[in-house]
């Protein structure tokens, strides 16, 4: 072959479902609910597969989502609106953690991408 085992090529692609499927997980909500406007949870519509362009999008938007609530949470701490500084810890530690998944799977996605166009043709 050259160079590259059918091992390592079933791992990249294994990986990459992995974090597809992962990113699916993160952005469907419990009980069938709304998500972005599509109805039934589905992110890619209710009669075809959920794609991946969606699925990232959906994610995406609700990591924003959580870091917005976090900002308006420590805001209104700050104005004295509310006392509950852990609901504010809570939901920034949420938009953190949140980030930070975001951003390692952003990594493996474009570690994947470089592996697969450095392959020869």
């Amino acid at each position: 072959m050259n160079g590259i085992s059918t091992d390592s090529i079933m791992a990249i692609r294994s990986a990459i479902l992995q974090k597809n499927a992962a990113l699916r997980d993160v952005s469907a909500t419990p009980g069938g609910a709304q998500v972005d406007g599509v109805k039934g949870g589905s992110i890619g519509g209710p009669s075809g597969p959920p794609d991946f362009t969606s699925a990232l999008k959906g994610a995406l938007e609700k990591v924003n989502g959580l870091q917005k609530d976090a900002s308006e949470a420590a805001s209104a701490f700050e104005r004295g609106e509310t006392t509950d500084i852990a609901a504010v810890m809570l939901a920034k530690q949420k938009a953190s953690v949140s980030f930070e998944a975001t951003l390692q799977v952003r990594n493996k996605l474009l570690s994947a991408y470089r592996d697969i166009m450095s392959m020869p043709v």
